[in-house]
Formats: C-alpha cells, structure tokens, sequence
C-alpha cells in the first residue's frame, strides 16, 4: 500500500512483512548517518527526533531506521493500514521539520552500528552451530550466515536443504523462530539461496 498525502510531495510506501512488522519506504533519506539504528523502546529513542516520535503511536514497540526505510514492530490488533496512517504523518512531519536536516545527535550511531553487527553476527554462529545445523543435518541440510547488514541478516541453504519443498517451512517455523528467540533485535531474515538448481533426496522442489 502507498501512503499518500494531498499537501506534500512525500512518497511513503508501506511493505507489511508480517503481523507485527512492517517496512516504510520513502522516497527520501530519513537517516542519513549510514548504516542503520533499531531503538528496542522509547527511552533509548530519545536521541532520534524521529524514532521518539514514532513511539508515541500506541502499540509500537521497536522502530529501525536505515537510509529511505523505517521499520515498526507493533503488538495489539490494530491492522497496518490504522497505524500506516499514523506512522506516515509523523515521518511527514519530520521530514518538513528542521529536525531532518540535523542528524548529529543520531549520526554518532554509525560506529556503534559495526559493533553491533558483529555482536549479531557471533549470535548468530552460534546459534548454527550448536542448534540450527544440527538440527537440519539430519537431512543433509546445512545453513550458513552470509552477512549482517545492520540488522538484516542474510543466510544461505545448502545441501539437503537447497531446492527442498520444504525449505520455506524450515525457514520460517525452524531457523527464524530460533533466531528470533535469541536474537530479538533483527528485523529480517533474508534466504539468498538459489533452490530452483537444488536436490533433496526426502522431498520434493515445490512447483
């Protein structure tokens, strides 16, 4: 859905990602420090005119900004296309705001930015090495982090895994809940690998 308003030339457009999350794209920067910031409640959101202000819509409970996007997490339920509204004027507002072309008091985040990447990153090995891979070995599955991008995190299924019917279950009820669970603080988990060239000898490829 695109989130238009009649008085402004802003173009926000809204990609609900799940039930309780969803990504705002606007036509702009909204973050200009590089990299990117999740605030995980409204204290912290302080030091960004934006983020605070988007706490202050009922049920929002974790805001990322990075360059043109803003990602929410909401609880309730309230639907997307409500709080769509609300979290698009208050991006609107900013941005027609002299707050947007000061971004000092955020942009000392981009360092802290890289730190926690790697703390995502060392999280997340982990949690391959010592529950996930063990986990899908059993079917000759194999699953490897690839990167973190501020807190996106891009993974890679191989062997029994790749070209599987039932990787995208595995993906979501398996290797995101797990991740989710431990890592609460990414955002989204993005599957790069190539299935249409996989083989699985238990399942098979979905058509």
């Amino acid at each position: 859905m695109e989130l238009k308003q009649a008085d402004t030339e802003i173009k926000i457009k809204a990609e609900v990602l799940d039930a309780e999350r969803c990504k705002f794209v606007v036509d702009r920067p909204v973050f200009r420090a590089g990299g990117s910031l999740l605030y995980l409640g409204r204290e912290k959101a302080k030091e960004s005119p934006l983020a605070e202000k988007l706490f202050q819509i009922e049920g929002v409970t974790a805001v990322q900004l990075a360059g043109n996007t803003v990602t929410i997490a909401k609880k309730g339920a309230e639907d997307w296309t409500a709080i769509g509204k609300k979290v698009g004027k208050v991006i609107r507002a900013y941005l027609q705001s002299e707050a947007a072309s000061l971004p000092s008091a955020i942009s000392k985040g981009s360092g802290a930015d890289l730190a926690n990447e790697e703390r995502i990153k060392a999280k997340i090995q982990n949690l391959l090495d010592t529950q996930i891979n063990p986990g899908v070995g059993g079917h000759g599955g194999y699953v490897s982090l690839l990167d973190v991008k501020g807190t996106t995190v891009y993974i890679k299924m191989s062997g029994g895994c790749q070209g599987c019917g039932m990787a995208s279950v595995t993906l979501k009820q398996g290797i995101e809940k797990t991740i989710r669970q431990f890592v609460p603080e990414v955002t989204e988990i993005l599957d790069t690998t190539d299935h249409a060239s996989g083989r699985n000898p238990y399942y098979a490829p979905s058509r």
